[in-house]
This record gives structure tokens, sequence and C-alpha cells, in this order.
């Protein structure tokens, strides 16, 4: 089970470094002139190449996590609702991957009408989601 947790814990580490950095392109994307055609270019191949990495590490992160909830019972019975509020930060991160995912394709398109400033926001999101995780996990509140 220690073999699995490592895993989970460096899958889970690599994946939200990608969902750290992706939205920082989509702040320098936000902010490129529309003359800029090389630089745009070469920043969305940047965004699609981390979106592809990220997704592919997000599946054993998420499988591993299965894993030791449902094959070695981890957050199973009483005084266990530390697991549920994780389980729902962990669908909210899924939902920040999409969300990421459809962004992408919108500055492909050239649809995005959000300010470099509000990426910048958007890009704390999954700060607070891992913070949150980690916090469930070790402290265990409820």
């Amino acid at each position: 089970m220690l073999w699995i947790k490592s895993l989970h814990i460096v899958f889970v580490a690599s994946w939200f470094a990608g969902l750290f950095y992706l939205p920082r392109i989509f702040v320098n994307l936000a902010m490129v002139s529309p003359g800029s055609v090389a630089e745009r270019d070469r920043l969305l191949l940047m965004a699609h190449k981390l979106m592809r990495f990220t997704t592919i590490l997000a599946v054993p992160a998420v499988a591993l996590g299965l894993w030791l909830w449902i094959g070695y019972g981890i957050g199973w019975g009483p005084g266990n609702g530390w697991m549920h509020a994780k389980l729902v930060v962990v669908v909210l991160a899924l939902g920040y991957h999409h969300a990421c995912s459809v962004m992408l394709k919108k500055f492909v398109r050239g649809e995005s009408a959000r300010s470099h400033v509000w990426y910048r926001w958007f890009n704390e999101v999954p700060v607070i989601l891992l913070l949150v995780a980690v916090i469930l996990v070790v402290v265990k509140p409820f």
C-alpha cells in the first residue's frame, strides 16, 4: 500500500504542477498584442503540450487514489468525513482541469475575452484546492 500511496503523491504533485503553470501561459496569451502571431503560436504550442502532459498525469493520480480508497478502504467508515470532503476537492480539481481545456480551445479559436488579470486570479484556484486536500488528508479534521 505504501508504494501506491507514494506513486499517488508523485502523480498528484505532477498533475498540479501542470495546473499551476497552464494558467500562467493563459496570462501571457491574454497579454499578446494582436500582431504578434509567432508569439501567440509559440504560447499555444506550449499550452497544448502542457495540457496533454497534465492530462496524462491526472489519469494515474486519480486511478491510484481510487485504488487506495476502494481497494484498500482508506477513508471508509465512521470518522472519515474528511474523505468525502477530499473527494469534492478532487471533483473540483477535475472540473478546473476541464475548464483549462475549454479555455485553451477558446484561445485557439481567438475567442478568449478575459483579461490577463482574470487569468492571474484563476491561477490561484489549484493552489487553494491542493492546500485544502493536503489539510484534509493530513489533519483529518472530521
